[in-house]
């Protein structure tokens, strides 16, 4: 199957997919908008904020990479938490991957998205492939474990939502519009 992509190099989610292939495609969809909207910007740039919100674009990358390692590892799989995540006081600190972004290197920051990415992708096609979207997580979260269904849906959402703030944010440094 050939995946088309626009030209802001976002893949385009298939129109007449199955189940499987519309949630992946929509979720790589929102990541890609999400790295099309975060790119090419310098550290003071990743810092800035919009109005009364402390949120920065630098925060949004660190979270998003935090949200990547705890659904797709901690939660899907069970595994041990791994750094930065695992030495985190979260509640002393439990906006820490927003607070400490705006002091991290912008290229480490895009590259530990990205790996966290892969390994999230990687982490899904496991599960689809050993029981489908019915495969249920290896760790409660909240009391429940969601499957994979829900997950995907769920980051769908995440990644949906935070777009938003990253266009706003992203108007305001240099004008940067597009769906």
């Amino acid at each position: 199957m050939t995946i088309e992509t626009n030209e802001n190099g976002r893949p385009e989610p298939p129109i007449a997919g199955d189940e499987w292939e519309t949630l992946r495609g929509f979720l790589d969809f929102h990541r890609a908008t999400f790295a099309w909207k975060t790119s090419g910007l310098n550290q003071a740039q990743l810092a800035q904020t919009l109005g009364p919100s402390p949120m920065t674009l630098a925060g949004l990358i660190k979270h998003l990479t935090l949200v990547e390692d705890q659904w797709f590892r901690e939660v899907l799989w069970d595994e041990e938490d791994i750094e930065p995540w695992a030495s985190v006081d979260w509640k002393t600190s439990p906006d820490w991957d927003f607070d400490t972004a705006t002091q991290d290197d912008p290229t480490e920051l895009v590259e530990n998205w990205k790996k966290s990415v892969s390994r999230a992708r990687d982490n899904a096609e496991c599960a689809f492939a050993e029981l489908g979207l019915n495969a249920r997580s290896k760790a409660t979260r909240h009391g429940e474990t969601p499957n994979l269904r829900w997950i995907m849906t769920h980051m769908i959402e995440e990644y949906a939502r935070h777009n938003g703030h990253v266009d706003l944010i992203r108007e305001s440094i240099d004008g940067l519009t597009g769906d």
